[in-house]
């Protein structure tokens, strides 16, 4: 996979060169290059950004270094003539300004769709991801509409909450997507077993010693009975999918919820909390029943 990132701060990117992903940029699973903005500007300010039409509060990020910055990055990935810069400073036109372009661009913003596991596999999936990072009030909107002429472009928000600038929401797109790709895990069962991996959240996990300030590890997990042990991480993974996020199990298949079966003691009737989060053809299928040994 080939990854462009754009941005007025690359020093911001420097933890991709670090852990799993510095090793997948090594072994040439990836290769991401990190761009500055200002490269592709011509004035002796190096000016970014402006006063927004309209009026209103802060700077929008003015759209020529933009569009040659995507005009060079995505017309070299299609094997054509970069923007060459040729034409008025101010109109950011290129030679490759008009023909397509190669790859999907991304880009952060608190207006964008929700970023998801499934999204996450979508984009593990292209060939060549340009990240566009915004700053201010965000890149005029001119960019995105031109960009969208040409290539696939998704704007991703990571939740309902506003962040200085993409960047930081790129390096979590990144470890999300990258993770998935091909030889980048040393354990690929890594990736079935977690948060998400089937609509619902990851169950507790322990590990030694058995007994921790007085907390021990639950009995069935030290058991040694797979069947059994796999049917309660099931469990947990529904009870604490109903707690915490119940607008997931609305959203599973007709059977995700399943039964609930040998919970302890102290869990009997949690079972209750999946009743009003299940789509109402799986309710009758939550009420728990004995273990079979």
């Amino acid at each position: 996979m080939k990854i462009d990132i754009v941005t007025i701060f690359p020093e911001y990117l420097a933890p991709l060169e670090l852990s799993l992903i510095g090793k997948a940029r090594t072994t040439g699973v990836v290769q991401l290059d990190v761009h500055d903005l200002r490269r592709w500007t011509h004035d002796v300010h190096r000016t970014v950004d402006d006063t927004p039409y309209g009026g209103g509060p802060g700077m929008v990020m003015r759209p020529e270094p933009w569009g040659l910055a995507l005009d060079e990055l995505a017309a070299d990935a299609a094997g054509g003539a970069p923007g060459d810069g040729a034409g008025q400073a101010g109109d950011g036109a290129g030679s490759a300004g008009d023909g397509a372009w190669s790859g999907r661009l991304v880009v952060p913003s608190p207006a964008g769709v929700p970023f998801t596991q499934a999204l996450a596999h979508e984009l593990a999936d292209e060939s060549h991801l340009i990240f566009a990072c915004g700053r201010y009030e965000g890149i005029d909107q001119r960019v995105l509409d031109h960009a969208a002429a040409r290539m696939p472009v998704t704007e991703i928000s990571l939740g309902d909450y506003v962040l200085f600038g993409g960047e930081v929401a790129v390096l979590v797109i990144l470890e999300a997507v990258i993770r998935l790709l091909p030889g980048v895990l040393g354990n690929a069962d890594s990736l079935v077993e977690e948060s998400h991996a089937d609509g619902l959240l990851e169950a507790p996990g322990y590990t030694k010693p058995p007994t921790w300030r007085e907390l021990p590890v639950p009995e069935i997990v030290r058991s040694g009975d797979h069947g059994r042990i796999a049917r309660w991480r099931r469990d947990q993974a529904l009870l604490r999918t109903a707690a915490r996020r119940p607008d997931l199990l609305a959203a599973l298949a007709p059977d995700g919820c399943g039964k609930v079966v040998g919970l302890p003691r102290e869990a009997r009737g949690a079972h209750q909390l999946l009743e009003p989060a299940c789509p109402r053809s799986q309710r009758h299928a939550l009420s728990p029943r004995k273990q079979q040994r």
